[in-house]
């Protein structure tokens, strides 16, 4: 040829690949970074043509002119879904640049070409994995999907599946300037100089009291809650300042190796940023990966898991494998319960968004434990203080207090000391501590959020998330699609968008508020089923042939009915679910994170009704609008409301708690770790059965992690949920059941460990986000703490026996009038609190079958109940006693002082704390004015370098400045 041009141009359409190339007005190319790898038949290789200086023509025209190779890639290769290109069984590779190729006499590292880790020639690192079907028929959308994702510069490889033909898995890497270049982008925060630490002037004094101090620990045992970061040398901290990656100041960074400087996670998220803004149609919305995988023209997406969790050798003498390796030895393992969370290594490997969960769930878990220790301590008070409480102690003794039936017709008259267990049980919790453990976890709620912020405000300096803030999110296809003919400007891009008009966005919000009242009754429907279902099995139990139950029917009424309400709560949380997401799609929100608020706003809502409308009715309703003997409240004119026991409604609570509690969390646990436990088993026994032990071992690991379950479609949601309902239990009644917060703790113990575990080894490894913070679900743990004191409050002055006690032991007991509440002065406290009636005043469906004869020989003619009435013979029979309105009276005065109170503690603890801890203030400040000098003092040292070596060549530039 006459020139190197035209040369080129020939042999150009010759060959049979090339490799895509994207110069996007990059001026500043150099030959050694097109890295463009031509295959050449053996015909063109005889030519004379001089290779580099064609490459010095492209660098030449690549100025002016962006080079894509796409069509010329489509007319003259096959199609990316060809059978051909793919052999079963075998890594064979289907890409168009460096890995499709092997260099003669080059040989590939065996372990990287084993561990599926890797494309072919053991260099490119896989990044991220497409799944889909040949025999899907989105092929052609597929294909230009693909071309585009070549043309952005990624390098791509086909994979067969060895279980089942018709699966393809399309293995994606980025190269060196792709992953540059986007991190730019992005702005990746990387690490260019290590942190100098200065240390403030120490007296002598001090000196020598801190070695003395110090010498002193080494006699101590070590803390065995921290890590051993001798033997697990990954756990060091990044010591490192950072600074949003730059191409143009890329000398200030520290790179030993490009292949290791962008960590798995950072690479796999840019891979995901990339094609997220791929085409794969014409059109204005046919874009990103999310609508493909909707359409089905994928059936998954997903970063690789970095080997195998699991090792022959020890952590101790071999080290770990891998990060995951690491991640289950030192945190998913159930050897290291007791231990601190590697938060650092979470966040490396999942990413900041799971990364906060987890250290939002460690630290709400570790302020658990002053909660549950003041709770542990109530009880044992109440343990000890047992068998001195002058209550109980009349309760058992009161052998001559006839008490009147608690149902129609079969339930009989009783003593009162036949209920002394159970007032024995109730003292257990309703104790002289108890209004001081409401108070202490009122002001413990806001401690914990308080002190949350700030623990937040430490993670997000430490993982460099202070001043990221979320880009521009995109537009969810199901908005554009219903409103694309009304477009209006984005007030920030400054781009036609489109948008929904006023008036329709308020008429889907009224008919979706519709739809949440109308579950709401649902709610109440059902806690009204479960309560004429007490009603009715009460009058049933006390009629039973065996004498345990029929002796104890309420409490057998409470528990089945408990185990009942169970039920029906975990039956309306799958149709809430759908209710949900149904009404939520209804309201069309305009972007993912507006679609996850306004679900989890529904679902929170549905599920804390569904889960406490019981607890409500048990604590504030149950036995308070039952009217008095011979005139019953009924309902439907028909059922005779429940009464409480004559040991008090406490004990009810109590028990509705405990149980809902304890079956709750087994359940979740089970929910979230033994059914993928199940099926993970069941696709691993299929593999067994088919291809044997031995070719299941010999997997790639894209087949391992395609066989594990999907992260959950809704991401974080069902463990924020859990857990939040969790804090709910664990604080609005805790007033009733001092033992929550304990078994609350006992349950995070396991659930973290749990997550861990379901994170490393049963679920795929999902995408690394970025999050500052917990999202919307912080704004509903507020809510919860001002609802737990004004329920607490209402527990205490209503539920529990506290105010009555107190009245009686000021105004009307044996110390009236001195000031004085000890034991002495509740001497006939339960003789107080009963009221008389006359058996004969009786309603004839209420009039019980048997006469009393059993107690006394003779026919009963009064018999008692828990009520201020006057007596039968007064000239009021059965009126309110003046003791009635004096307890009235005091509790509402509880209530609004309870409240009043906690509210100004809780607001001035949060004003006394503040969100950003000083020292950390301090430090940020330092550490900009650090980040600024470095940077300064960089730049003047390259360009002192720069001249000096121009000074050497006797070169000298006007433009020094680059």
């Amino acid at each position: 040829p006459e020139s190197p041009l035209a040369g080129f141009s020939t042999t150009l359409s010759q060959t049979t690949s090339i490799s895509s190339i994207s110069l996007e007005g990059r001026e500043d190319l150099q030959v050694n970074q097109l890295e463009t790898q031509i295959w050449i038949k053996p015909d063109i290789q005889k030519t004379d043509v001089d290779f580099s200086e064609i490459l010095n023509a492209i660098q030449e025209i690549a100025k002016d002119v962006n080079i894509f190779f796409d069509e010329l890639e489509g007319v003259n290769s096959p199609s990316k879904d060809d059978d051909s290109l793919l052999h079963h069984g075998n890594l064979t590779s289907t890409s168009d640049d460096a890995s499709r190729l092997e260099v003669v006499g080059e040989d590939v590292p065996d372990k990287k070409k084993t561990n599926g880790l890797y494309f072919r020639d053991g260099k490119c690192r896989i990044d991220y994995i497409l799944v889909y079907r040949k025999s899907n028929p989105q092929t052609e959308k597929r294909e230009v999907f693909e071309r585009n994702i070549r043309a952005e510069g990624l390098q791509m490889e086909k994979e067969s599946s060895l279980t089942n033909s018709d699966v393809i898995f399309v293995k994606l890497h980025a190269p060196w300037e792709v992953l540059g270049k986007y991190a730019e982008l992005m702005n990746v925060r990387m690490p260019f100089r290590r942190k100098i630490y200065y240390l403030h002037r120490r007296y002598k004094f001090m000196n020598r009291i801190e070695k003395q101090i110090s010498r002193f620990r080494g006699w101590l045992p070590r803390k065995p809650m921290k890590l051993d970061k001798e033997t697990l040398p990954d756990l060091e901290d990044n010591d490192c300042y950072t600074a949003p990656f730059s191409q143009q100041r890329i000398h200030h960074f520290i790179i030993h190796n490009k292949d290791t400087f962008f960590n798995n996670a950072t690479r796999s998220r840019i891979v995901h940023h990339i094609l997220q803004r791929v085409k794969y149609e014409e059109g204005k919305n046919k874009i990103g990966l999310n609508r493909l995988l909707s359409n089905g023209s994928y059936e998954a997406a997903f970063p690789l898991h970095e080997g195998s969790y699991r090792s022959k050798n020890s952590i101790r003498t071999h080290g770990a494998e891998n990060h995951r390796h690491l991640l289950y030895e030192c945190w998913a393992s159930w050897g290291v319960w007791y231990k601190y969370q590697p938060l650092d290594l979470v966040r490396r490997y999942f990413g900041e968004k799971i990364g906060l969960y987890f250290a939002w769930l460690g630290w709400y878990t570790g302020m658990l434990f002053p909660a549950a220790f003041i709770g542990l301590f109530v009880f044992l008070y109440g343990v000890t203080t047992l068998n001195h409480c002058q209550v109980s102690k009349e309760v058992c003794q009161a052998t001559d207090i006839i008490m009147c039936p608690i149902c129609d017709k079969y339930c009989p008259f009783m003593r009162l000391s036949d209920s002394c267990v159970y007032a024995k049980v109730t003292h257990l919790f309703d104790n002289g501590a108890t209004v001081f453990f409401a108070v202490f976890m009122a002001v413990w709620a806001t401690v914990f959020l308080e002190f949350w912020k700030r623990r937040r405000a430490v993670i997000a300096y430490d993982w460099d998330l202070i001043d990221w803030e979320e880009e521009e999110e995109e537009i969810r296809p199901q908005f554009e699609a219903k409103y694309s003919k009304k477009e209006r400007m984005n007030p920030i891009s400054g781009k036609p968008e489109p948008y929904q008009a006023f008036a329709d966005k308020c008429s889907r919000l009224i008919v979706s508020a519709s739809g949440i009242f109308f579950m709401i009754c649902v709610v109440i429907a059902a806690v009204f089923g479960i309560v004429i279902y007490r009603v009715v099995t009460v009058s049933t139990f006390a009629a039973f042939k065996w004498a345990l139950i029929r002796n104890n029917s309420q409490v057998a009424t409470t528990g089945t009915a408990v185990c009942i309400n169970f039920c029906i709560i975990m039956l309306l949380n799958v149709l809430y679910e759908k209710v949900a997401l149904f009404l939520t799609n209804l309201e069309q929100p305009r972007t993912e994170s507006e679609w996850e608020n306004s679900f989890t706003l529904k679902m929170f809502l549905f599920q804390f009704v569904n889960l406490n409308s019981s607890t409500f009715y048990i604590a504030f309703f149950l036995g308070r609008f039952t009217g008095h003997p011979g005139a019953y409240l009924r309902l439907i004119n028909r059922w005779r409301l429940e009464e409480c026991h004559p040991s008090g409604c406490l004990i009810d609570l109590c028990m509705q708690m405990g149980i809902i509690m304890v079956l709750k969390q087994t359940w979740n646990n089970f929910m979230e770790l033994g059914y993928p436990l199940i099926q993970n088993w069941w696709t691993r026994r299929k593999l067994r059965q088919e291809y044997g032990t031995q070719r299941k071992t010999s997997f790639p690991q894209w087949e391992k992690d395609y066989n594990l379950q999907p992260m959950n479609a809704y991401g974080l949601f069902d463990e924020y949920l859990e857990m939040i309902l969790q804090f709910g239990f664990t604080t609005i009644f805790v007033a009733a059941f001092p033992l929550a917060p304990l078994l609350a703790l006992l349950n995070n113990i396991i659930e973290i460990r749990l997550d861990a575990y379901k994170f490393v080894t049963q679920w795929r490894r999902p995408l690394a986000s970025r999050a500052k913070d917990i999202g919307i679900w912080y704004g509903i743990l507020e809510g919860i703490g001002i609802l737990s004191v004004i329920t607490n409050a209402f527990v205490i002055a209503v539920t529990s026996d506290f105010i009555p006690r107190l009245v009686y032991a000021y105004k009307y007991g044996p110390c009236a009038g001195q000031g004085e509440a000890g034991q002495k002065c509740m001497v006939g406290y339960v003789n107080a609190s009963l009221s008389v009636f006359l058996v004969s005043d009786f309603e004839n469906r209420s009039e019980p079958t048997s006469n009393g004869s059993e107690f006394s020989g003779s026919p009963l003619k009064y018999c008692r109940y828990r009520d201020y009435r006057d007596p039968p013979h007064s000239p009021a029979p059965y009126g309110y006693t003046l003791q009635f309105w004096h307890v009235l009276a005091a509790r509402l005065a509880f209530i609004i002082v309870f409240e009043h109170l906690v509210f100004c503690i809780k607001h001035l603890i949060s004003y006394l704390i503040p969100d950003l801890p000083k020292d950390l203030r301090d430090r940020m400040r330092r550490e900009k004015y650090l980040i600024q000098e470095m940077m300064y003092e960089a730049e003047l040292e390259r360009l002192q370098k720069e001249r000096k070596e121009r000074k050497k060549n006797g070169k000298s530039y006007h433009n020094e400045w680059p």
